[in-house]
């Protein structure tokens, strides 16, 4: 029995002893480090012979760009996110860049470019097409663009800083090591790293820190190895690759003291014979903006009204003519049509500076609306190619626009201003026709339009406040409905019409003043409100006078605005005058 009971506990004593062994193994196997290697086209995403991985302010991001005829090549899409001055028009196939006093011009496959009239030869294309790609050269783009790259082989890979204070602090390697793909021994080796390599420390942690080192490899370092090692590592300060970009520096034409603008709406001739009485019945008003000029055909033609005796007469009573320029009369015309086509955008320009140096205009006044968000990038490239050419001819560009909204961001107010002189901020029809009732410009609706428009980077020496000297007079007249009817039945159910008139301080006074309507002031709005019911219709008006102007005109000076436009001449009343002249000087 006991013979029998021998090789069992041996047995059993066997299989202990290999248990052991695969723990005891497994044991030693944790510590020891992995020699996998990770193939750098797979960390990289590199699945072409021409692609180029992108290292972004020390971040590999998802991005590609291109290896081509011995250049670097970057989407434009990437492009036009790092500097969104690159315009491109793929109607025309060209590629433009304005700086603060030439338009740049490259044209798809060709290695010449065009500063203004000017030929400039290059070494390669600047632009390339691949399908529906475009691709654009690195190293034309940095000539207008503050970034520095360098580019490393095996696999190819670029090295990119645009935002130079996203540069981390380096510290060295003090012992040979690896770095890996993640913090721990076990995960796969992306490159040997030598002592004294130094390594910028992305983020550090207890054991392992994230570093970068100079050729883009992004991994993972033992702290142990480093110089001071984790966040206490001696860091010290980051190095910036070299970067010569200076920056564009931009001047404006404004007019010494504040600006006291008056539209003047001229739909025909006739109204031009008027422009004494228009003065005569304002009073210290230094600019006058006749609304002369509008987009009149697909080719980029204008519409003209302009007349020179006015411009003459203006000028012998020291006040100056800025021709406004609209898209509004005409509604055959197709807008995104015209700016979004450089030769089209091009002949508006041209016609504007011709019209402008025709009367002999001190400037132009640019009132584009209704446009779409798709065709914001084209909007802003001619207002930039519109401001070199008022620039090289002495004249003041200005430019209005609505109070900022989300879906008013793509005018870009705050590029508008470092090409245009002015911008105006028209801070009215709050409500409008077709909208709810209400008042065109309470003052917390100004108010709000004037600080979002410097807050979007619009310097306050620039901006116009646009205020209104017209009122709306609303009209809730009962529907003629079954009161049974199950519209009547439902919770929503209005049981009035409503419209809207636009009419002249003056109308709406004497409207309110023949109904006996009693007047009150709404702290509110900042105006005075009356209410009345005539024929069975109830009318409402938030009335515009000298008392709700005094308002917006104290935005004015709290705000050291550069001034106040006001729209439009004939709908004021006599007495606003004064109320502006205490305010703009």
């Amino acid at each position: 029995m006991r013979k029998k009971a021998g090789p069992v506990i041996a047995a059993l004593l066997l299989i202990i002893v290999i248990v052991l062994i695969l723990i005891v193994g497994r044991k030693i196997e944790q510590y020891i480090p992995s020699e996998e290697v990770e193939d750098l086209n797979t960390y990289y995403s590199i699945t072409s012979a021409d692609d180029v991985a992108i290292v972004l302010n020390q971040e590999l991001i998802d991005q590609k760009a291109k290896s081509m005829d011995g250049s670097v090549y970057v989407t434009y899409d990437m492009l036009h996110e790092l500097n969104s001055r690159f315009y491109w028009d793929d109607n025309e196939q060209l590629l433009r860049y304005t700086t603060a006093d030439a338009s740049v011009t490259a044209y798809a496959g060709q290695t010449d470019y065009y500063i203004g009239n000017d030929v400039t030869k290059g070494s390669s294309q600047i632009v390339k097409i691949e399908g529906d790609t475009v691709y654009v050269s690195l190293d034309f783009a940095k000539n207008y663009t503050d970034l520095a790259y360098e580019l490393f082989p095996e696999p190819y890979r670029i090295v990119m800083t645009t935002d130079w204070s996203s540069i981390h602090g380096q510290t060295t390697v003090k012992k040979d090591t690896q770095l890996r793909v993640k913090g721990g021994i076990k995960s796969p080796i992306l490159a040997e790293l030598d002592k004294g390599t130094e390594v910028s420390v992305l983020e550090a942690m207890d054991d392992w820190s994230k570093v970068s080192t100079a050729d883009g490899i992004i991994g993972y370092v033992k702290n142990s190895k480093l110089t001071g090692g984790g966040d206490q590592a001696e860091l010290s300060e980051p190095q910036l690759p070299p970067h010569s970009y200076e920056g564009e520096t931009f001047t404006h034409n404004l007019m010494d003291g504040q600006v006291k603008l008056l539209w003047h709406q001229v739909t025909n001739q006739d109204a031009n014979a008027r422009i004494a009485t228009v003065l005569a019945n304002s009073k210290g008003v230094n600019v006058l903006s006749p609304t002369w000029f509008y987009l009149n055909d697909n080719d980029g033609n204008l519409a003209d009204l302009g007349n020179r005796n006015y411009v003459d007469y203006c000028h012998s009573q020291g006040v100056k003519v800025w021709g406004l320029v609209s898209n509004l009369e005409n509604s055959e015309v197709d807008s995104t049509y015209v700016l979004t086509h450089t030769s089209v955008r091009e002949n508006l320009v041209n016609q504007i500076i011709a019209k402008a140096l025709n009367y002999n205009l001190d400037g132009v006044n640019v009132d584009f609306e209704a446009l779409s968000s798709d065709v914001g990038d084209a909007y802003i490239q001619f207002i930039r190619e519109l401001s070199l050419k008022c620039d090289d001819n002495g004249l003041v560009l200005s430019v209005d626009n609505y109070v900022p909204s989300a879906y008013t961001k793509f005018y870009n107010r705050e590029e508008q201003a470092y090409y245009a002189d002015y911008l105006i901020v028209m801070a009215y029809d709050e409500h409008y026709a077709g909208s709810d009732e209400g008042s065109v410009a309470s003052i917390g609706f100004v108010e709000n339009g004037a600080k979002d428009t410097l807050a979007e980077g619009v310097p306050a020496e620039q901006l116009i406040l646009g205020m209104p000297f017209y009122t709306r007079i609303w009209a809730e007249t009962p529907k003629q409905e079954d009161g049974d009817s199950a519209e009547a039945a439902s919770e929503d159910y209005v049981g009035y019409e409503l419209s809207s008139e636009a009419v002249s301080m003056a109308e709406a006074r004497t409207r309110i003043d023949a109904n006996e309507a009693p007047i009150n002031w709404l702290d509110d709005c900042g105006q005075n409100y009356a209410q009345y019911e005539k024929d069975g219709v109830t009318y409402k008006v938030w009335l515009e006078d000298a008392q709700s102007l005094e308002k917006k005109l104290q935005v004015v000076q709290d705000l050291n605005l550069a001034g106040g436009a006001f729209w439009k001449s004939g709908m004021e009343t006599a007495d606003v005058w004064d109320t502006i002249g205490t305010y703009i000087k």
